[in-house]
């Protein structure tokens, strides 16, 4: 069964949510006794919640994953593009014996190659060395010759490890950018945990500190007005 899409529970950046999460904790570890007395959060879990904040700020970010994704991506189209190369020179010479119309040249199945998907063009590369090889009889005064197909075969060594380590980056990338949301839910949770305790704490005794652990609607809007009058 394929696994279910995880999905972000909070709709702003993880650099707020890392910075809401360190404040709370800043404020919980104030208020730490009241909150061991009353509602059993002691400090160790206050300690696991911090811990939790620093892989999370020590976690790859997209942006980095993307650009190594997009290095590797280049380097499969280097490869591709010596694939083409090789095959070409090959069949520049197996049109010197057949015309582009015979079966015999059709064979090598290197039309519209600049179409090609991956696996098509690695088929391809293959295709034509199993082909010329069955062919020397009629290829033999082209100047076709072994080297040509060796050199077709270790481009497609060389294009099928760079597909490989191109669809190993887009696994990493897609196995870390789920790992960051999964962790990022976690400290979302209990940084909704911790504010609502902190705020039952001062509820009815101290208004200030009350409003320091609501952090969403009324802190978030008042962050957007200060920055908004200090620009």
């Amino acid at each position: 069964m394929k696994k279910q899409k995880v999905n972000r529970k909070y709709n702003f950046p993880d650099a707020d949510l890392y910075q809401m999460a360190m404040d709370s904790i800043r404020l919980a570890k104030r208020d730490l006794e009241s909150f061991k007395s009353g509602y059993e959060y002691d400090g160790h879990r206050l300690k696991g919640f911090y811990d939790r904040c620093q892989r999370f700020v020590e976690m790859p970010h997209d942006d980095e994953l993307l650009g190594d994704q997009m290095v590797v991506t280049d380097k499969k189209y280097e490869t591709a593009e010596k694939l083409k190369h090789a095959i070409r020179s090959v069949m520049t010479r197996v049109r010197m014996a057949f015309s582009n119309r015979t079966g015999r040249y059709r064979k090598f199945g290197t039309a519209k190659m600049g179409d090609m998907t991956d696996a098509q063009l690695l088929f391809c590369g293959r295709r034509v060395i199993r082909v010329a090889r069955a062919q020397w009889n009629f290829l033999s005064d082209t100047g076709l010759n072994e080297n040509h197909l060796e050199r077709v075969a270790k481009a497609c060594q060389a294009f099928e490890l760079a597909m490989n380590i191109q669809q190993d980056k887009i696994a990493d990338r897609d196995i870390s950018v789920e790992s960051r949301i999964e962790l990022g839910n976690l400290i979302y949770d209990e940084l909704i945990k911790v504010c609502d305790i902190g705020k039952d704490v001062w509820a009815e005794s101290d208004r200030a500190k009350y409003d320091a652990y609501c952090i969403y609607d009324s802190n978030m809007e008042q962050k957007r007005i200060s920055d908004a009058a200090g620009a």
